[in-house]
């Protein structure tokens, strides 16, 4: 799915707000989770799951194609744990607690 869908669907839904106030409240909503991740917290949103980043090490690496070994330095990745809610509607399995449905 697509920004602009999400925009979309979010003003169907929200008609009292204007197309720019979305959009602003989502970019505001990308950067909170972004800076977030950046100072090292998680984001868990009950239902749908955590955001974590995970650390790779630096390390040699190996160019294939001329076998050169590389230096890559410590980078960061992003990792998703999908929350069990969201996990039993994409496999239409029955959400066991009512209380905890989104």
């Amino acid at each position: 799915m697509l920004k602009s869908q999400i925009l979309e669907k979010l003003q169907k839904k929200h008609n009292n707000l204007s197309n720019d106030d979305i959009e602003q409240l989502f970019n505001i909503f990308i950067k909170k989770i972004t800076n977030s991740l950046r100072n090292g917290q998680n984001i868990e949103m009950r239902g749908f799951g955590t955001l974590s980043r995970k650390i790779n090490k630096e390390k040699f690496v190996r160019n294939p194609k001329t076998n050169q070994k590389l230096f890559k330095n410590e980078s960061y990745k992003l990792h998703f744990k999908i929350g069990k809610i969201l996990h039993h509607k994409i496999n239409n399995l029955p959400v066991t607690n009512t209380e905890d449905a989104v």
